[in-house]
């Protein structure tokens, strides 16, 4: 059996949808390590597996057309989120007009959540939640045509939408394969926190424990969050790890292809020092430039030594403010002290530190606040700071809170970049006066001095330096 799985190219104005953190548009390519491990379970399955990515080809919407016109795959999986629905629902219509027998099968959070949207076709499928068990059971079936809608963790349309009971998570990680990269090995993909190449992406675990009311994680684990919350009255799921023998196998795999950078998708990499340790000297031993994200209570200055001395060229902390009052709101677990003793030890040991800030997770947020974190962040002089926009994603606390009191523009949700668009309004201040807020501290940061010269420094040759540009430029001005 014949299956591809197909990245469309944009279908508007905009650019492609960022389908790994799954809530923002393009800046720079990203390996999509997702869908790649489901591609990797159904070649050892022995399907016949293609990888069709035309937003990585730099492809136009034609030449995606032509391509479907003339292939004969049997299923077509689409790794779904919330900003790419509009474009994979018209090339499935296509797909289905030009290939009547041909199956459609979505993953990935915007297939799981907006089910009843994505699904008004008999032959599509919706595998809701964590993919891997669910596609294993259900591609034989489809192959050897035998009745597939009893399995758990699907929707289909018969009539009218069905959903069959959730799937239980996916206990030992251990026993998923490694993605199967090499369906993307002519692509060149960049890390402009670390500034090496070739690199890839891991991942270790899944989900997060904490509970910021505003947060999607990345797109594999929002999934399988908002599979686990509807089943169970609301409950983050628990957060999964793989082992630190597969973990360092993994390593090892990759630094053997060639790969002299990773980064890091946990949403909290960093757990324990053991952990840390046994991973650390796996990439220390490769001597692979590599990043991760954590929360600020996760560095002590232990960590912070581990962290220089395995070769850690980025910690991405998610701060979102430095007032004590709006992080106690949005439920984030930290404290402005917490930050600076964080940042402060993770300085002294050399390690480069990016920040990540939300603007407007509270109603508490005021064109003041928004002033005051930019100078607190501008003054801690780190290699890196990220500004977004929050938005109500549904499935969320926030996204409750929002409905609940009337901030979201219009009344409901609706996809957005939060790079640089707003849907929120409050009584003291509007989605204009975020969005121009964000795009001010932007240029205020990425543009000054010191940022640039910090790090025009880092780069190992001119390509490297202008890929990092064109992401910044994309970033800024879109």
């Amino acid at each position: 059996m014949k299956v591809t799985f197909l990245t469309p190219p944009s279908l508007d104005k905009f650019k492609p949808a960022e389908r790994t953190a799954g809530c923002t548009r393009v800046v720079y390519n990203m390996v999509n390590i997702y869908e790649l491990t489901v591609a990797a379970l159904l070649e050892n399955a022995g399907f016949d597996v293609r990888y069709r990515n035309f937003v990585l080809d730099n492809a136009s919407p034609s030449d995606c057309f032509s391509f479907l016109e003339n292939d004969d795959s049997e299923v077509y999986f689409f790794w779904t989120v919330n900003l790419s629905i509009p474009t994979d629902k018209k090339v499935e219509a296509f797909i289905h007009r030009q290939h009547p027998q041909a199956w459609c099968v979505f993953l990935g959070p915007g297939a799981t959540y907006f089910t009843s949207v994505v699904l008004d076709h008999s032959r599509s499928i919706v595998v809701r939640g964590e993919p891997e068990d669910t596609v294993s059971e259900l591609m034989p079936l489809l192959r050897d045509r035998l009745d597939w809608k009893g399995i758990r963790g699907i929707s289909y349309l018969d009539g009218h939408v069905v959903s069959n009971p959730p799937r239980p998570l996916i206990r030992d990680l251990d026993a998923l394969p490694f993605p199967a990269i090499h369906f993307v090995s002519k692509y060149e993909f960049f890390n402009p926190k670390l500034k090496v190449t070739p690199y890839m992406a891991m991942v270790t675990s899944r989900n997060c424990p904490f509970h910021c009311i505003y947060c999607v994680p990345s797109s594999l684990t929002f999934a399988r969050e908002i599979e686990y919350k509807k089943e169970h009255s609301g409950k983050k799921p628990p957060v999964g790890f793989r082992s630190t023998d597969s973990v360092v196998e993994e390593i090892h795999t990759l630094a053997r292809q060639g790969f002299k950078a990773i980064g890091f998708m946990d949403d909290n990499f960093i757990v324990t020092e053991k952990r840390l340790r046994i991973i650390g000297a796996a990439l220390k031993e490769h001597h692979i430039a590599w990043g991760c994200q954590a929360r600020v209570d996760a560095i002590t200055e232990n960590i912070a030594t581990i962290l220089h001395d395995t070769g850690c060229q980025y910690v991405d902390l998610g701060v979102e403010s430095f007032n004590d009052d709006i992080l106690a709101y949005i439920k984030k677990g930290i404290t402005e002290a917490q930050i600076y003793q964080a940042i402060a030890w993770l300085k002294q040991y050399g390690v480069p530190v990016k920040l990540n800030i939300l603007i407007g997770t509270s109603p508490l947020e005021t064109k003041e606040t928004i002033k005051d974190t930019l100078r607190k962040a501008k003054a801690l002089k780190v290699d890196q700071v990220m500004f977004n926009i929050v938005s109500p994603f549904p499935a969320t606390e926030f996204y409750d809170l929002a409905k609940q009191h009337g901030w979201i523009e219009g009344g409901e949700y609706v996809p957005t970049d939060v790079q640089r668009e707003s849907i929120l309004n409050y009584p003291n201040l509007s989605a204009d006066e975020m969005e121009r807020l964000l795009f001010r501290n932007n240029l205020s940061f990425f543009l000054s001095p010191v940022f640039i010269w910090r790090n025009i420094r880092k780069f190992s040759s001119f390509k490297e330096f202008l890929a990092a540009v064109k992401a910044l430029w994309i970033k800024l001005f879109g």
